[in-house]
């Protein structure tokens, strides 16, 4: 039977996660990449974009925990000052609910927030499949 390229890398991803070793020595991956015909200077060039993309994929997940934050932030001051105003509502004027300007206008900043930040998790996805997947073997 033939494994296409695909086949392989899924084939050894599953068998390196069955087999939970914590790391590799050098010699080990040397030994690895000798059994499967892979010359060193392509598993040299191999590893260094691995290395750029993991520190890129590093930089993407430190600056969504960012985003996430802010938006955190934004919703609770959202529900805090929009709860005073209601209270402030109903005790001053409770025949008038102009609470509604507030947290219409608020509430649609909030949800223009929300949406600006799954935008960015639509536009890369890798972030969300490397915090699922840390420990993928030839990925």
């Amino acid at each position: 039977m033939n494994y296409s390229s695909d086949d392989v890398q899924r084939i050894l991803q599953l068998a390196m996660a069955r087999k939970q070793q914590e790391s590799f020595s050098e010699k080990q991956l040397s030994e690895m990449a000798t059994e499967l015909g892979i010359s060193p200077e392509l598993l040299e060039s191999a590893k260094l974009e691995s290395l750029a993309q993991a520190k890129i994929q590093q930089k993407q997940q430190t600056r969504r925990k960012i985003r996430l934050q802010g938006f955190k932030a934004h919703l609770i001051s959202f529900v805090a000052v929009n709860t005073f105003l209601v209270v402030l509502n109903l005790m001053t004027t409770p025949r008038y609910f102009w609470a509604i300007y507030p947290i219409s206008g608020w509430g649609l900043g909030l949800f223009m927030h929300h949406v600006a930040i799954n935008r960015l998790n639509e536009k890369f996805p890798d972030i969300q499949k490397s915090n699922t997947n840390n420990n993928n073997f030839l990925s």
